[in-house]
């Protein structure tokens, strides 16, 4: 008997059992699963089909369910609400609540077999970032999320859960709780700077963030300054007035200038010399992209820090750069050393004036310095914040003393030069 001549697609490649060449030179291809439901696929080339098929023929060797392809987050959700017993009424609906409110609009859109890891995470970051959830809610998201997902995992419509760890990753780089207010110890502070330096990404941050390290301007100060405010040649900035950002019910949102309201907030802040350069660094790279302050508020313009637009900076933007430069620096950290023992906390912008203060408290800088320097109209406040700091310079100091005192004493150093026994 004749062989059955074999089906060849117009560049007169031969086709495999299953495949065909459309009219408009695509192709498909159709197969049969066991329970008798015809299923098929396409693409644009002959090679693509063939990756397609492979991918077919390694999830039907896996046990993987082909409707997975069509699925979505959202219909195994439905699936997970029909099935879920055990939970109290309340916490049933608060799950099903938070689902509807911050998964189903988008996310929840996806199909289940796409999902990635990345993907996931990428949306608990925007929950954080855009949203800025707190790490209850979006621990809430992920309860739900997890189970939805072990759910279509039991049921073969995907290979492994993507929420696995997710959360435990983004509260490492994240760190949403701190349990005090403080500055940035002098580890963090190096991390900090050193990360945004050597980001092409962040880099573009470095000056304004480096500034409020070294300065311990307030940041309406800090987004109030002028060019004509600082002088280089000198190294001196000049500290005269608040730059603020209203929400106003009538008016609307908009900015304002404050001057200070007591003469201690007047002030004349020297510039350490990598304040001077990260100033120098804003210039060059505003100049380079040509950017321009095109703001003008109640009658002040020229504006140090302003967006790629020329518009002037405010408190949020830069917390909101902050939230993303800990998370991805943290997230580099952990990728070089799962185990780092140095990673950034949460913080903001404040934060970066306590931790001014803390370097000069830890410098011995005399108290009244450090109040004019800071604009502090009352010591007390001051004081305050010198205590803090020493009293944790006092238990860094003391950590070892135990142990030194209870070393045998032909262990301790006797001060006596070797050279003179």
């Amino acid at each position: 008997m004749a062989e059955k001549p074999r089906r060849k697609d117009k560049r007169r490649m031969v086709l495999r059992k299953g495949e065909s060449q459309r009219k408009d030179g695509s192709y498909d291809y159709r197969w049969t699963t066991r329970d008798g439901k015809r299923h098929s696929i396409y693409a644009k080339t002959l090679e693509e089909l063939r990756e397609k098929e492979d991918e077919v023929a390694n999830d039907q060797y896996e046990g993987i369910r082909v409707e997975g392809k069509t699925v979505t987050v959202n219909a195994i959700f439905e699936m997970w609400c029909n099935l879920k017993r055990g939970l109290k009424d309340n916490t049933f609906q608060n799950y099903k609540y938070t689902y509807n409110l911050h998964v189903k609009p988008v996310f929840g859109k996806l199909l289940i077999k796409n999902v990635r890891k990345s993907d996931v995470k990428r949306f608990y970051n925007s929950l954080a970032d855009d949203k800025n959830l707190s790490v209850n809610t979006i621990d809430g998201v992920h309860t739900v999320l997890h189970q939805v997902f072990d759910l279509a995992l039991d049921d073969n419509y995907i290979r492994s859960n993507p929420c696995d760890n997710v959360l435990r990753e983004l509260k490492q780089s994240h760190v949403f709780k701190l349990e005090k207010r403080r500055g940035l110890t002098r580890q963090e502070q190096d991390l900090f700077l050193n990360y945004l330096k050597n980001s092409e990404k962040y880099r573009h941050w470095y000056p304004v963030f480096a500034i409020m390290v070294g300065t311990g301007l307030r940041v309406g100060e800090i987004t109030g300054l002028r060019w004509c405010d600082i002088d280089l040649d000198e190294g001196l900035i000049d500290v005269n007035h608040t730059l603020v950002y209203y929400k106003h019910e009538v008016n609307g949102c908009y900015f304002s200038v404050n001057t200070p309201k007591k003469e201690a907030g007047r002030r004349t802040v020297p510039m350490l010399e990598f304040v001077k350069e990260a100033f120098m660094e804003e210039k060059r790279y505003q100049e380079e992209n040509g950017i321009v302050c095109v703001s003008k508020v109640d009658g002040y313009t020229d504006f140090i820090f302003v967006n790629r637009f020329g518009m002037v900076q405010h408190q949020a933007t830069l917390n909101k750069a902050i939230r993303r430069i800990t998370r991805d620096c943290n997230d580099a950290e952990l990728l070089n050393n799962p185990n780092a023992e140095i990673l950034l906390p949460h913080f903001s912008c404040h934060s970066l004036r306590h931790t001014f203060t803390t370097r000069m408290c830890e410098a011995g800088v005399n108290v009244k310095v450090i109040q004019d320097t800071l604009g502090h109209a009352d010591i007390s406040t001051t004081l305050n914040i010198y205590a803090d700091v020493t009293k944790d310079l006092k238990e860094s100091e003391f950590e070892g003393l135990d142990d030194w005192f209870n070393k045998p004493m032909n262990q301790k150093d006797t001060g006596n030069d070797p050279s003179e026994e």
